[in-house]
């Protein structure tokens, strides 16, 4: 079936209620996104189709979490190709809604706050870049829910469709903070994190590596060989000795290091004592944001002992 388009949250509705319906579906998976995808959303994707029987994807290019007007601008926007892969994928709906359906009285004046868990790392780096991720995150999951587009609210069906959100393992701090506030706020859906997916040279994808020169690219294939020197240290039950680690990434030029620390990855806060000198035990989550030249980039891995 060929991937339908929609532009505002009724049609979303009416749209995904019929799908449903057709389908004699039990379960609704919601992707959000920024557009600009790749492989790394392609994966979000099929995990949904894998695990529903009706797949939402939303493209929105949110203001509120862009410091920058510069950068909001030179957000890449690619709908058609977009379209694309999520129909490749097998995606059924997908909502691209302007800037005023989202917010139809202009900036909100009232906003989902990250707290404590949204000031450090990122949040540091981008004051309130999580705020205005968070509201967004919000609003998408409202608009995603199945029983939003049911007759009755859904009251009329025996059980509401499951309801399931995916989201990338490599924005790890966002993913926490989603799985917070659903669980703070009560929102009934659950959220799925997906694995980072990697080029075969170990990058990470993302938006932004469009914007690196061949030497730049190369140049920050050092962070994920630094993540991976953590990963095998962990696994060895080797003291993870994150000062060699950063001092082989601060070795490159091209790149100017933000952070680069182990924490609890429920909490994120920094775990010094069990990965200095100590052989690692556990679990932990290393994070990393550097300036590739004009570019910033993050990754992160889980390590496990």
């Amino acid at each position: 079936m060929p991937i339908k388009l929609v532009t505002t949250v009724a049609g979303l509705h009416a749209e995904g209620a019929r799908l449903l319906a057709s389908k004699h579906g039990t379960s609704q998976g919601l992707v959000p996104t920024m557009g600009a995808l790749h492989q790394g959303h392609a994966a979000l994707a099929r995990t949904a189709v894998e695990q529903n029987d009706v797949v939402v994807a939303t493209v929105f290019v949110n203001p509120l979490q862009f410091g920058d007007a510069v950068d909001l601008d030179r957000y890449p926007r690619t709908l058609d190709a977009d379209l694309a892969l999520l129909e490749a994928e097998g995606v059924d709906l997908v909502l691209a809604p302007s800037v005023d359906e989202v917010y139809p009285g202009g900036e909100p004046l009232v906003r989902v706050t990250s707290g404590r868990l949204g000031e450090k790392w990122e949040g540091a780096s981008r004051p309130g870049h999580f705020d205005g991720a968070l509201t967004v995150v919000a609003k998408l999951l409202h608009y995603g829910m199945p029983a939003a587009g049911l007759p009755d609210g859904g009251a009329a069906r025996a059980g509401l469709p499951a309801y399931r959100a995916y989201f990338g393992q490599k924005d790890a701090q966002q993913l926490a903070l989603v799985r917070r506030m659903v669980a703070d706020l009560n929102f009934p859906v659950e959220i799925v994190g997906v694995p980072t997916v990697r080029a075969v040279d170990g990058l990470a994808l993302s938006s932004r590596n469009r914007f690196l020169s061949d030497e730049e690219r190369e140049a920050a294939l050092v962070l994920f060989r630094a993540l991976r020197l953590l990963e095998e240290r962990a696994h060895a039950r080797q003291p993870l000795d994150l000062e060699s680690a950063q001092a082989m990434v601060e070795s490159q030029p091209l790149v100017a290091l933000d952070y680069f620390d182990v924490v609890d990855p429920g909490t994120l806060e920094p775990l010094a004592e069990n990965c200095r000198e100590t052989p690692f035990r556990g679990e932990a989550l290393a994070l990393i944001a550097a300036k590739v030249g004009p570019v910033r980039l993050i990754d992160n891995a889980p390590l496990h002992s």
